[in-house]
């Protein structure tokens, strides 16, 4: 039985969280391996954030902020949509399913919306398999992170 697939949440502080405590008030049920982090605006979470949470052991991250055009720093959620399509793109380029990642846009009262998305994604993950980024990850030849042993050096920084 493959195992079972974790979602990593960066939610806003005044939409997308308050709609994904609204699901627990109500008793909506979402997957358990759903983890979320928030932030004050989903405009502040960084590509580098969804690439080290898939690295990191998650298989997909949402991305959720408040419904477009009704954030209240005005433009984070628009910086946040621009981030998550760079960051599929990237994921594309990699031979990584961009589907991994997703961005969700939800009012304060969205909470059945936060928890039927929670399990259509999880669905979506448990069909695509563990993320191919998780450290660790690689054949019998190869060491930790699917690189080859002998090879097993720090990376060297090119300006």
């Amino acid at each position: 039985m493959p195992e079972e697939p974790v979602i990593l949440v960066y939610t806003c502080n005044w939409c997308s969280y308050t709609s994904a405590d609204l699901a627990g008030v109500n008793r909506l049920t979402y997957p358990e391996n759903v983890r979320i982090i928030r932030f004050m605006c989903s405009g502040r979470v960084e590509p580098d954030f969804i690439l080290r949470a898939l690295k990191n052991g998650a298989d997909g991250v949402v991305v959720s902020g408040c419904r477009l055009g009704e954030c209240h720093y005005l433009q984070g959620n628009y910086h946040a949509k621009d981030r998550i399509e760079k960051v599929k793109g990237l994921l594309h380029l990699l031979g990584v399913e961009p589907e991994r990642v997703m961005g969700l846009w939800l009012s304060a009262s969205e909470g059945r919306k936060f928890s039927e998305t929670m399990k259509e994604f999880y669905s979506q993950l448990m069909v695509m398999g563990e993320s191919p980024l998780k450290m660790g990850k690689g054949t019998e030849e190869e060491g930790e992170g699917g690189r080859p042993d002998k090879e097993n050096t720090p990376l060297e920084v090119v300006n």
